[in-house]
C-alpha cells in the first residue's frame, strides 16, 4: 500500500531527450531545476497522481547477470547513497534514455529526474527517485492586449493533468532490484520504456501473486468450465475461488482445489490448463503464498457475477453468499417450448 501525499521534492532535473535514430540530440541542463511554491506543488501533482490512481503492480530492475552491470540500478543507487549527486546522475539517465531511442516511432520529449522524500509504501517511509517523461504536446491559447484588441497566440506545451511515462523507485528491496511502480499512458513503445530502458522484471510479491493467480482462475472459468458446464457453473466457481482466497491468510493449491472444484473431473483438466498456460500468469512454481487481501478485494470489483441471456434477462447472483445460487436456482430444459430455463426459489421480494 502506497500513500504519496507527504512526498516532498528534494531535487528536480530536467533535460531533453531527442530520438536518436532521427538524429534528434540530447540536452542536458548544467544545473538542477529551482522550484517555487507554486511549480512545487503543480509538479508534484503532475508526477505523482497516476501512482496514486494505478493498480499496485511492483516491478524490480533485472539483469542477466548481475545487478552490478544495469546502468540504470547503479545511477539510482548513487542518488540514494549520495543525494547531492543527483544532478549529476540525471545527466547519465538521460544518456541511457537517449541511447535506446531507435526506433523511429519513439518520441522526444522532456525527462525529469526527482529525488522524493517521505514517501510511504507499506508504513514505512522512504526516499524514491523519480523518472518520468513527457512527450505528448498540447495546444492552448495565451491572449495579449494590443492596441485596444486582445490577441489570441495559439501556444504549444505539456499538459500536467497526465503524465506520459514515469517510474516510481523505492529505496527498499535493493539486494533484490528495489520496488518499482511503472506508467506508460502511450503503450506503441512499451518494449523501449518498460524492457529496454528501465529494464526491469515483475516483483512477485503477495499482491502480484494473488492477482495473478485469480486472474489466471477466471481465464480458467472461462476456457475450462463454461464450456464444460455452463454460465452457471462458470460465475459460481469464481465466487467459491474469491471466497477462498478472502478466507485465507496462506494459499495452498491442494486445499484450493478441494474446495473449488467441486467437480473432481474438473482437476486433472485445472492442472493441465495450469501447465499450458501458467509462464502467461508468471505462476508457473506457484502451489503455496500469502494471501493479499487488497488484491483480492481489487479482483472481487472486477469479476462479473451476473449471468446474461438471449431473452434480455439478467441473473446476478451473490458474490459473498454463493450457496444461495447453488440452493436455490436450479436450471432445466423445457420441451414444448425447446428452451432452457432457471427456476429462482424465494420466499418473497425485497422491496428496497
Amino acid at each position: 500500500m502506497i500513500n504519496l501525499y507527504s512526498a516532498q521534492i528534494e531535487s528536480l532535473s530536467i533535460h531533453r531527450v531527442g530520438n536518436k535514430s532521427r538524429n534528434e540530440s540530447l540536452f542536458l541542463s548544467q544545473n538542477p531545476f529551482q522550484l517555487n511554491d507554486e511549480l512545487n506543488a503543480l509538479l508534484k501533482e503532475y508526477f505523482l497522481k497516476s501512482f496514486r490512481e494505478k493498480e499496485e503492480t511492483y516491478y524490480q530492475f533485472n539483469h542477466d547477470v548481475d545487478l552490478e552491470y544495469h546502468d540504470l540500478f547503479k545511477a539510482v543507487s548513487q542518488i540514494f547513497d549520495n543525494p547531492g549527486k543527483a544532478h549529476e546522475q540525471s545527466q547519465k539517465i538521460a544518456q541511457l534514455l537517449f541511447n535506446e531511442g531507435k526506433h523511429p516511432h519513439i518520441k522526444s520529449g522532456e525527462l525529469y529526474v526527482v529525488h522524493f522524500e517521505n514517501l510511504m509504501l507499506d508504513n514505512e517511509k522512504l526516499d524514491g527517485v523519480g523518472i518520468f517523461k513527457s512527450e505528448l504536446k498540447h495546444d492552448f491559447l495565451q491572449f495579449d492586449e494590443n492596441q485596444g484588441n486582445l490577441e489570441a497566440i495559439l501556444q504549444q506545451g505539456v499538459n500536467l493533468n497526465k503524465l506520459d511515462k514515469g517510474a516510481l523507485i523505492f529505496n527498499k528491496n535493493k539486494e533484490e532490484g528495489y520496488k518499482i511502480l511503472s506508467i506508460d499512458s502511450n503503450r506503441y513503445d512499451t518494449k523501449y520504456w518498460l524492457e529496454q530502458f528501465l529494464s526491469v522484471d515483475v516483483f512477485a510479491d503477495e499482491n502480484f501473486n494473488t492477482k495473478s493467480y485469480l486472474k489466471f482462475c477466471q481465464d480458467f472459468a472461462k476456457d475450462v468450465v463454461l464450456p464444460a458446464e455452463d454460465k452457471q457453473q462458470e460465475v459460481l466457481f469464481m465466487n467459491r475461488a474469491v471466497n477462498h482466497f478472502a478466507k485465507n491468510e496462506n494459499f495452498k493449491e491442494d486445499q484450493f482445489l478441494n474446495e473449488v472444484l467441486e467437480n473432481p473431473e474438473l482437476i486433472p483438466e485445472f492442472q493441465h490448463y495450469k501447465t499450458e498456460k501458467a509462464p502467461k500468469y508468471k505462476i508457473e512454481d506457484l502451489t503455496e503464498f500469502p494471501v493479499s487481501n487488497t488484491a483480492v478485494s481489487a479482483a472481487r470489483k472486477k469479476i462479473k457475477s451476473v449471468i446474461n441471456l438471449d431473452t434480455n434477462v439478467q441473473i446476478k447472483l451473490d458474490f459473498i453468499n454463493p450457496e444461495s445460487a447453488e440452493k436455490f436456482i436450479e436450471k432445466g430444459w423445457d420441451e414444448e417450448r425447446q428452451m432452457y430455463y432457471y427456476l429462482v426459489y424465494f420466499n418473497k421480494e425485497d422491496k428496497k
